[in-house]
């Protein structure tokens, strides 16, 4: 797995929680930015997923075991999605909230996978 790709979702991540975070203190639901913002996110956590799988495909091995690593890759991918429909759902402030929420969940996982990989040297 690339580091520098693992780098760049987290800070996605991390920057799109911030982002819906102020929506939620300015008490605004999420807005189309925001969504256009998710889907960047989620496009980075889908290449990765791909790059994920190539490496596997080319013979490496995810030290936490394969299963584990694509489980938690792909749930990544699902993450900002699943946050986003959940935040289109409850147009208020919270709905901003559960995005932030997502934002903050992807950072999360991707450190995870990270240590499932093996501390991102592929």
């Amino acid at each position: 797995m690339i580091s520098a790709l693992t780098a760049v979702v987290s800070v996605a991540a991390l920057l799109l929680a911030a982002w819906c975070g102020l929506a939620t203190a300015r008490d605004q639901p999420t807005k189309d930015w925001h969504l256009i913002g998710m889907a960047v996110v989620t496009l980075l956590a889908l290449a990765q997923l791909v790059v994920g799988i190539v490496e596997l495909a080319n013979g490496h091995k995810a030290q936490g075991g394969t299963v584990i690593f694509l489980a938690y890759a792909v749930g990544a991918v699902l993450t900002v999605p699943a946050a986003g429909l959940m935040s289109l759902v409850e147009r208020t402030r919270w709905g901003s909230a559960i995005a932030t929420a997502g934002g903050l969940v992807l950072a999360a996982l991707e450190l995870r996978l990270v240590e499932i990989w093996g501390g991102g040297h592929g």
